[in-house]
């Protein structure tokens, strides 16, 4: 059944009274917002025929933020009511002190909608969602005789949000997400692969339980494992790397993206902090952030501030150009807030973050990059990575993997990972697909214990000169 709005200063709140309490905890400060929210997410997992996971999750609060130059003071409740109000102010307060601040312009207004509002918890009866994970484990023991196990999972949430600012302007937004995924395990001759595929975005669940797109995640993850299940222990060494189009962006994400966010720049702990005009990449090699893609996981309408999403141009033919920024950061850094200003929920502050980041295509056939690469690795898919945001330093583990000799892919690999430095792998990058992809919709990200959803996308790419983890 369909839940009323959210509407928190029509139920539970007086808004000028909240107002009031806003500008009292905001006086003399820089910036700061009371920003609401009621968030609602269901998820169900089938593993082996059998119902595994079945919850459903409700929660709604508020946070207020006071900022004064570096510092901010941010307070946060379940309790909608002025009193709770009153109690953030005094916590809140403690980060203006004397104050002296100037508070910042309002963001500008947007009537663009990047998605629908539609309530994707409420596409299908309990029952039909059920049905539609057995019948992906159906299908897929139906397939292949080695296939030994099955887990198939259907996501959905629904985040409303309301931001009010001193200045008496108020921000709504409804952002919808939901999410398919298939995972499948097979076995042969003892040797057990897994393979996995999916994907989602703000949309509603309805179009993800069509067999046509449930079949088509089934069998790539099918066909992953039976891949895995043939590969050979990936060999060691520097080597050159192709990378394929799409998830493997993640890479960029992680080895680039986190160091170009506004407040590792501003501290200096960025490997890219202060280089601004310089060139980080290989010539031809343009990065944006871009949250303003309709019905991406990754984009927003505004963010946690209020500021517009934005098509952010990051590195610009291998030079950089701008950083991501929330208003904090961007004020003290003397630039514009891009629209990257984004938290977990109402229990967290906001800070710079990514939405969809990508590396734009280039101008080369996929298949001769391919060709071109003498000896060495191509990675069509990723799990796991880690990097040290301080040098870019970067270990990327392979899920999906195949060794190239004399431009001819030869044996799945197993065990691959790529290790390497992000800003030095980006300036070693020596040739660019037309082929550019994002990625189907799976993308989490994490920063200082937030989660948000993000996107990532890139052409095939050749990097000459990464290290290569292996088994040989």
């Amino acid at each position: 059944m369909a839940q009323a709005p959210f509407r928190p200063f029509e139920t539970d709140l007086d808004e000028s009274v909240a107002l009031s309490q806003l500008r009292e905890a905001t006086h003399g400060a820089d910036d700061g917002e009371l920003f609401l929210e009621r968030r609602r997410a269901e998820a169900l997992v089938l593993d082996d025929g059998r119902i595994k996971t079945a919850s459903y999750d409700a929660s709604e609060g508020f946070g207020l933020r006071a900022v004064k130059g570096e510092t901010a003071g941010y307070a946060h409740s379940t309790e909608l009511s002025e009193s709770a109000i009153k109690r953030a102010v005094e916590t809140a307060r403690l980060a203006v002190g004397d104050g002296g601040g100037t508070l910042a312009d309002a963001p500008a207004r947007t009537n663009s909608k990047l998605y629908t509002d539609n309530d994707p918890l409420t596409d299908a009866e309990f029952s039909v969602k059920i049905d539609v994970l057995k019948e992906i484990d159906d299908f897929l023991r139906s397939l292949d005789s080695r296939v030994v196990q099955v887990s198939a999972t259907l996501m959905a949430s629904l985040q409303e949000i309301e931001i009010l600012r001193p200045e008496g302007s108020r921000f709504t937004d409804v952002r919808p997400m939901a999410r398919m995924n298939v995972s499948v395990i097979v076995e042969y001759e003892g040797r057990r692969e897994s393979g996995n595929a999916g994907g989602g975005g703000r949309i509603n669940l309805a179009g993800l339980m069509e067999r046509s797109h449930w079949e088509s995640a089934a069998r790539e993850a099918l066909r992953i494992a039976l891949v895995n299940l043939t590969a050979v222990p990936a060999p060691a060494g520097v080597m050159d790397v192709v990378l394929g189009a799409g998830w493997p962006g993640v890479l960029l994400h992680e080895a680039v993206g986190h160091g170009l966010e506004g407040d590792f720049n501003r501290k200096g702990s960025s490997a890219f902090a202060g280089m601004i005009g310089q060139q980080v990449a290989s010539k031809g090699v343009t990065v944006l952030d871009d949250g303003t893609i309709p019905d991406r996981r990754g984009s927003i309408t505004f963010d946690d501030e209020g500021t517009q999403s934005g098509k952010n141009v990051l590195i610009e033919d291998g030079i950089l150009v701008g950083y991501m920024q929330d208003r904090q950061n961007a004020r003290l850094m003397g630039v514009e807030p891009t629209g990257n200003g984004r938290r977990e929920s109402y229990a967290h502050a906001p800070m710079p973050r990514m939405t969809n980041t990508y590396m734009l295509g280039g101008n080369s056939d996929p298949a001769d990059i391919v060709a071109d690469l003498k000896d060495g690795i191509y990675a069509v898919g990723f799990g796991g990575g880690q990097v040290d945001i301080t040098n870019g330093k970067f270990v990327f583990s392979c899920t999906e993997a195949y060794r190239v000799e004399n431009g001819k892919v030869g044996a799945p690999v197993k065990g691959a990972t790529l290790i390497g430095d992000g800003p030095e792998a980006m300036k070693r990058i020596r040739a660019m697909g037309n082929d550019m992809k994002l990625d189907p919709g799976v993308g989490n990200c994490g920063k200082a214990g937030q989660w948000v959803p993000v996107g990532v996308g890139q052409p095939t790419l050749m990097v000459s000169g990464l290290t290569v983890g292996g088994a040989g």
